[in-house]
């Protein structure tokens, strides 16, 4: 048998049976084209003139070069940041989640949405102005509504068909660029080169030309449907600014040359009247308006759509999907019904301002996350395309003076929701699947904080209780973790530690657990587990090492139990705290009372003794989270000395500024007689010395009936700053 193979109908049979791929866009009609149609809007065609008549030639390049400056920065920022990272769908979305993680990504990413939707919507109410000027009868509703299903069918054709029609009306906006520059108006003797600012002040006239250097995210909104994101964002937008500022200055210079500034000011059509062929203009107007409104309608759905990839939104599993070629149906479907909505409310131009917001703040955004990944200098931001630390910082402070300039309202409305969009999705527990810079961000503010507090002493007007708490056994540790949270509450710390034998498996992961109860409550605990053979040399391994940072504990916390065998490791970890300068905390807690109500506190105080500062500070925040009663009690065998001893106790109080409910208690007899006299409360707090009266802490919640907790200055509190 002759076998024989066609190899060419094999390959075409094959080729047949290959899914159709969506053509990714390029730098010229995925970035460029967009950009550039959308910075050429109605205000360069309707207010340019008036900028200038206002301004003046040089004021009018000043205020171009000014606006440009900021959207430049944002752009270099961009332009880095996207030769770093590999950019998702979503544009200034997936750039600020990837780097703030998803909270921050989607806090500024919902607005941004919102604001490219109603900006469909604006575009197309400016369209129809512009048609009305031509055709005063028609219905606006309805050639809204028209123009409205003409921009969803070229969409819904394809995003390369949209492409392929900005192509047409880039050309028709050249035309009519031309038709101006080619104006037969005759040049005038003198130019103004200062205006007099007429209408408004310098940033008044400012801040109604800056939405003209928006649009620089048109590109970047399309990133998923790039072929290189890296290469086509930075190339593509840099060169639309680049372009669109020559033909800013450009027409600032012709009209500022051939038509007197009071026209400049007082007609808003001065293009057309001037320009050598009128009708290109107007229909330049109507190419700009509707290119823009396209631009935003093809990168609004894009963005909601990745919102919905990472759970973002509402309903995410509906926006999320996508068709077969690629494109986000159900967000497009979505948006173009909010888009109809918005036009059928009309009075959208009380919206533009708060759109021109979240632009901006996604542009300060952006800057940021560039700044502080300079400044953070860590190794995993290494772009390709650099840029001076000093672009994105201009770029940044740039984007919220103009905010604040452009309308104080709107930008503190602006600001506000995105908090509150953080904060709400802080709770839902996002999860990413790649890893973000805000632990890194936070480490490094600490370190920059550790390092300018390593310059000042510590000081004893901010003392706080930061704990170090010695764990045996984390699997079988039952402390008082309530108690210790409420002696470290609002501001204290805990470092917890425990000491493993080499041969026995660490335990980490057991300590980590038993602190998640406080972490869960955002309290700051740090959990660490050493291997030492012996229990008191890695102790005093943890306390010599920790003694060498900035952000130290200054109390150990230990318990009393009943077993005497661990007095002496008690015993040393005192001297450990003495000698490294270490407050001490000794807890003997009642059997069977434990903490009673938690309200009521006893502190025992002696005459002449230099040990209560630490006992009044604790006292102090037991009281503060207890909300209970502070007694100040001593005791003496000499009734003469009574009255004295409560004048001691009156200044002390007063001094140390305790509360004004606090009672003062002078109990005659001996020691252990008054014990038995004092009140009823719910921890006693006495003084410790150097050496420890271990058979005395063990009888001392009996004879008080409450627990103990035995307290030793470290020499560096004071309770009375």
């Amino acid at each position: 048998m002759d076998f024989k193979i066609d190899f060419a109908k094999i390959l075409d049979r094959l080729k047949a049976q290959r899914p159709n791929r969506p053509q990714k866009l390029g730098v010229f009609g995925g970035v460029f084209t967009p950009d550039v149609l959308t910075i050429l809007g109605v205000i360069m065609y309707l207010r340019l003139g008036w900028v200038v008549g206002n301004a003046g030639l040089l004021g009018a390049v000043v205020i171009i070069l000014l606006s440009k400056t900021i959207t430049t920065c944002t752009a270099l920022s961009m332009s880095s940041i996207t030769t770093n990272i590999k950019i998702g769908a979503g544009g200034a979305y997936s750039i600020i989640a990837k780097s703030l993680g998803l909270e921050a990504g989607g806090s500024i990413g919902i607005p941004f949405y919102i604001s490219q939707m109603l900006s469909v919507a604006l575009y197309i109410v400016g369209f129809t102005e512009g048609w009305l000027r031509i055709f005063p009868t028609h219905n606006p509703i309805l050639i809204s509504t028209l123009t409205w299903l003409v921009l969803l069918g070229i969409i819904s054709v394809s995003t390369h068909f949209a492409i392929k029609t900005q192509y047409l009306i880039l050309g028709i906006i050249g035309l009519s660029l031309l038709s101006f520059f080619l104006t037969p108006t005759p040049t005038q003797n003198s130019v103004p080169l200062i205006g007099n600012f007429e209408d408004g002040n310098f940033w008044y006239v400012f801040s109604v030309f800056f939405p003209a250097a928006t649009g620089i995210m048109a590109g970047a909104n399309l990133s998923g449907d790039l072929k290189n994101p890296r290469k086509a964002i930075p190339l593509g937008t840099l060169s639309a600014i680049g372009v669109t500022m020559l033909i800013y200055l450009a027409l600032a210079y012709t009209a500022a040359h051939h038509i007197p500034a009071e026209e400049l000011r007082t007609n808003q059509m001065v293009m057309v009247d001037h320009a050598r062929w009128g009708f290109l203009v107007l229909m330049g107007i109507l190419a700009a308006t509707f290119s823009s409104a396209l631009g935003s309608l093809l990168g609004a759905p894009r963005i909601l759509q990745a919102l919905a990839e990472h759970k973002t939104v509402p309903f995410y599993k509906f926006f999320a999907k996508k068709s077969q070629t690629n494109e986000p149906l159900n967000a497009f479907i979505f948006t173009a019904i909010l888009v109809e909505l918005a036009l059928l409310m009309g009075e959208l131009n009380a919206l533009a301002s708060l759109i021109t917001m979240f632009f901006l703040i996604t542009y300060g955004m952006i800057n940021l996350v560039v700044f502080i990944q300079q400044k953070m200098r860590i190794i995993s931001f290494r772009p390709t395309f650099k840029v001076p630390s000093f672009v994105p910082f201009i770029g940044a402070v740039g984007s919220v003076f103009v905010m604040f300039l452009i309308n104080p309202v709107f930008s503190a409305v602006a600001i506000s929701a995105i908090v509150v969009l953080y904060g709400w999705l802080g709770k839902r527990g996002l999860r990413a699947e790649w890893g973000d810079i805000r632990g890194g961000m936070f480490l490094m503010l600490a370190e920059r904080a550790a390092q300018i507090a390593q310059r000042f002493p510590r000081d004893q007007v901010s003392w706080k209780p930061d704990l170090l708490l010695p764990i045996d056994d984390p699997r079988v540790w039952s402390g008082p973790l309530l108690f210790i949270k409420n002696v470290v509450n609002p501001a204290g710390s805990i470092f917890a530690f425990t000491v493993t034998p080499h041969d026995v498996k660490a335990t980490g992961e057991e300590l980590k657990k038993l602190f998640e109860p406080f972490e869960r409550q955002q309290a700051l605990v740090h959990t660490t587990a050493i291997q030492d053979d012996d229990f008191l040399h890695g102790a005093l391994l943890v306390i010599q090492t920790l003694k060498a940072y900035s952000i130290r504990p200054n109390t150990l916390f230990l318990t009393l139990g009943n077993h005497k065998e661990k007095d002496a490791v008690i015993e040393t970890l005192s001297r450990y705290a003495r000698e490294h300068e270490l407050g001490l905390l000794i807890l003997r807690q009642h059997p069977r009372i434990a903490f009673g109500l938690q309200q009521n506190i006893n502190l025992w105080l002696r005459d002449q003794s230099p040990n209560w500062h630490l006992a009044i500070l604790i006292s102090l925040q037991l009281q503060l989270n207890w909300g209970g009663k502070l007694n100040l009690i001593t005791a003496t065998e000499d009734p003469a000395k009574k009255q004295q001893l409560l004048h001691f106790l009156e200044k002390l109080s007063d001094r140390a500024r305790l509360p004004s409910m606090t009672e003062f208690y002078v109990l005659e007899g001996k020691f252990k007689e008054a014990l038995a006299q004092a009140p009823t409360a719910d921890i006693n707090i006495f003084g410790l010395a150097d050496h420890l009266p271990f058979d005395f802490m063990r009888q001392a919640p009996e004879l008080v009936n409450a627990s103990c907790l035995f307290v030793r200055d470290s020499g560096l509190e004071n309770a009375m700053v």
